[in-house]
């Protein structure tokens, strides 16, 4: 499955992803800052679309497997419960939702937050992340993979569909007077 790399290819690819890979936390961290009123969900819709398409790649080629057969320390996991916390603080209202839980397997559903989708990714990612900047980019490479097919990929899905229901919701959801005046005055402009 997937299309057989090099190792200078795969050194490229980590290289593309840990950009990507940046761009994603540190929107993240700047909405959950509360330094983006206003643009926290169309923010967060954007990097995590962007970040979606990268682990679409990943998954597109062959599986990466790192020189050696055992994952080096990258030091401590990040610490997410206060990025969680202040998501929660943010979604108040809608960070709650249900999801099917293995829509492959059956129609059980299951409970989930949007805060926690996006903790849970910030985490697999800055674990890649540390492997990346400890200068082990095929051993990151592997842990992006590896993660984006067994937790980060199926929890950024998730949240992008909350994220995009939300952001419909806010837009869509308009008393009717108001929405007849906005047809009246966009067909009279």
């Amino acid at each position: 499955m997937g299309e057989i790399q090099s190792g200078s290819d795969l050194r490229e690819i980590a290289e593309k992803t840990q950009a990507q890979v940046r761009a994603f936390l540190s929107t993240v961290m700047e909405v959950a800052s509360g330094s983006a009123p206003g643009a926290e969900l169309s923010l967060l819709l954007l990097a995590t679309s962007d970040l979606l398409g990268c682990g679409a790649h990943l998954a597109a080629i062959t599986d990466v497997v790192p020189a050696e057969r055992f994952e080096p320390d990258a030091g401590p996991d990040t610490d997410v419960d206060p990025l969680r916390a202040a998501l929660a603080q943010m979604f108040d209202g809608f960070d709650d939702y249900v999801e099917v839980v293995d829509p492959v397997l059956g129609a059980e559903i299951g409970p989930a937050t949007l805060s926690g989708d996006l903790a849970c990714v910030v985490e697999e990612l800055a674990r890649g992340l540390a492997h990346y900047d400890d200068g082990h980019e095929l051993e990151a490479l592997w842990w992006w993979q590896f993660s984006y097919l067994s937790s980060w990929g199926e929890r950024a899905a998730s949240a992008l569909r909350v994220l995009q229901a939300v952001l419909a919701h806010v837009r869509l959801d308009v008393e009717d007077d108001v929405a007849q005046e906005a047809e009246y005055d966009a067909l009279h402009s």
